[in-house]
């Protein structure tokens, strides 16, 4: 089986490059031929393969490589989906458990938002989440303690604000999902920061979830269209956010368990 690892041209950072050289490894030992592609070079070269492993969120890169007939995991559909928070949120609604959530009208230019501000703060109360649409690591995602904070945020990018909640404040499960099956856990605790996230300070701690968390996370994953990703969820099995390309470098460091076996396991049983 021969495939390719399409990554980022511009992400090259030494987590990105561990990353990549511990999924070619794996795919060595699980007799996968896989070699790495930028979206650079895919952009502009022939592709042959008989999958895409798509590590990036360029998705109309990902959209032409499926109108080629190569299939490619996750699907363009299930980045797209996953990428865009909103989108994640309207697509989840109603099948599990979320943040009371209030998405920021589409605006065509730099807008006055203090209604909508005033209004998210009266529903949903204060301290609340600011959260742009697109954005990893915990990036581009506030907590905010006033009107005034919220709109400071505000920038050309589409944004969402959430109810904060406080039980769960630096704190979080990140449940790994590969082939509808959840594969390992951890428990995530960042006491310096409201945000769990590792490059924000984070530790991560194995963890067993309850049947209740794995059923959220494999929902979640079955309606998004994912063959993996990871899982963020709040105490109270309440779900915070779905990465389609999750870093599994500090999961298998913390758990001992290594995702990609699983994930070449996956691919081989689709095509």
């Amino acid at each position: 089986m021969k495939g390719i690892l399409a990554v980022s041209h511009f992400l090259d950072a030494e987590k990105f490059r561990l990353l990549y050289s511990h999924l070619l490894a794996a795919a060595k030992r699980c007799s996968v031929k896989l070699e790495i592609k930028t979206n650079l070079e895919l952009s502009i070269e022939s592709v042959s393969a008989d999958f895409i492993l798509f590590w990036d969120k360029d998705v109309n890169l990902a959209r032409r490589l499926e109108k080629q007939g190569i299939p490619v995991f996750n699907s363009a559909d299930s980045i797209e989906k996953c990428d865009d928070k909103a989108r994640t949120y309207i697509e989840l609604l109603g099948a599990v458990r979320q943040p009371e959530t209030m998405i920021a009208p589409k605006t065509y230019f730099r807008s006055d938002f203090s209604d909508f501000a005033d209004a998210a703060v009266k529903k949903l109360g204060l301290p609340l989440i600011f959260k742009e649409c697109f954005g990893s690591f915990g990036q581009q995602v506030y907590l905010c303690r006033t009107t005034d904070e919220i709109i400071s945020h505000i920038t050309d990018n589409p944004f969402m604000l959430q109810k904060f909640i406080e039980a769960s404040a630096g704190r979080d499960v990140r449940i790994e999902v590969v082939g509808g099956q959840a594969v390992c856990a951890v428990r995530r605790i960042n006491e310096n920061d409201f945000r769990a996230n590792v490059t924000n300070g984070g530790k991560m701690l194995a963890y067993v979830p309850s049947r209740e968390e794995v059923q959220t996370a494999v929902q979640a994953c079955d309606i998004l269209g994912l063959s993996f990703g990871g899982v963020d969820i709040l105490d109270g099995n309440i779900l915070c956010e779905v990465n389609s390309n999750a870093h599994i470098i500090n999961i298998m460091e913390a758990t001992g368990t290594d995702i990609a076996p699983y994930i070449f396991d996956t691919v081989r049983s689709s095509i």
